[in-house]
């Protein structure tokens, strides 16, 4: 018996070790969407940032369809229109159905930048109408050094041809707030639930299963959570966690209490939900166009 626990959490530190070790020529990780205005490179002052997020938002909640940037450093090693429909894929800007989204991608080390059309925009804006966005609005700033000014005139020309399209009206109170629920997964949004699991399930599982036991049961639980929820890396972080949380934990679980007592009172929770939904499920087949400068 005590070599089967001994097997099961080597493999959960196991999990946890190898999510520290970076893949060599591993593509660039897609970032979590929490602002419609997404600047990697500390490009865009605070105030710049907060007027094109005060412009996408407006516009949403007028039109209903998704206007977003990513400002990166580089896509190396993949090309600007690979990994633009990887980030739209994960995004998911635009309303589901209506597929009313766009992405602004700036990479700004490899001087090259993309717009990435939703299939529901693709009429409006064809490819050909994106290349001349790009080439005739926002290249000529960047190559001046005005990354703000050609991005915000960009996107003022996107808006003007969404809003010659006729579209869905937007969903009753929408809001300009730029905090994101969903789109691209952030692990952080869930601590909340993930250490209420590790405190009440963990403590619960010691009490059937024993200190030990009941710690690799919940670890081993966390890890198939961060690994369908997420990745493996993610799993073996939250496998190793909850292991050495559960294993250290003092609390006891209170069968009918409803609750958890820690011995100084009882531990509760609740999570509030953000006012910006981030992607609405829009979908992206490759339209739009790149440039470079």
């Amino acid at each position: 018996m005590l070599r089967r626990w001994l097997a099961a959490l080597a493999v959960v530190l196991t999990a946890a070790g190898l999510a520290f070790v970076p893949a060599a020529g591993a593509d660039v990780p897609i970032p979590s969407l929490k602002t419609r205005v997404t600047d990697l490179t500390n490009t865009l002052t605070a105030e710049q940032k907060g007027a094109l997020e005060q412009k996408l938002g407006a516009f949403e909640v007028r039109k209903g369809s998704q206007v977003a940037v990513l400002m990166l450093a580089s896509t190396k090693p993949e090309e600007i229109e690979q990994y633009s429909i990887r980030l739209a894929e994960a995004w998911k800007i635009g309303r589901k159905g209506t597929d009313d989204g766009v992405i602004l991608v700036v990479a700004k080390d490899d001087r090259r930048l993309r717009i990435e059309v939703g299939y529901g925009l693709e009429g409006v804006i064809p490819d050909a109408i994106a290349k001349r966005v790009i080439s005739e609005v926002i290249t000529p700033k960047f190559k001046t050094g005005d990354f703000y000014g050609g991005i915000s005139d960009g996107l003022d020309r996107i808006v003007k041809l969404i809003d010659g399209e006729k579209l869905p009206p937007p969903a009753a109170g929408a809001s300009v707030s730029s905090t994101s629920k969903s789109g691209g997964r952030d692990p952080f949004e869930f601590m909340i639930p993930v250490f209420l699991f590790i405190l009440i399930g963990g403590a619960a599982l010691r009490a059937m299963l024993g200190r030990f036991p009941g710690a690799v049961a919940t670890g081993v639980l966390a890890g198939v959570a961060g690994w369908v929820l997420f990745s493996i890396g993610i799993a073996g972080i939250a496998a190793f966690i909850a292991f050495l949380l559960t294993l250290m934990n003092t609390g006891r679980w209170a069968p009918g209490s409803g609750g958890f007592s820690t011995g100084g009172g009882d531990f509760g929770g609740s999570s509030g939900g953000s006012s910006w939904g981030g992607g609405g499920g829009g979908s992206f087949g490759g339209g739009g166009s790149s440039g470079s400068w």
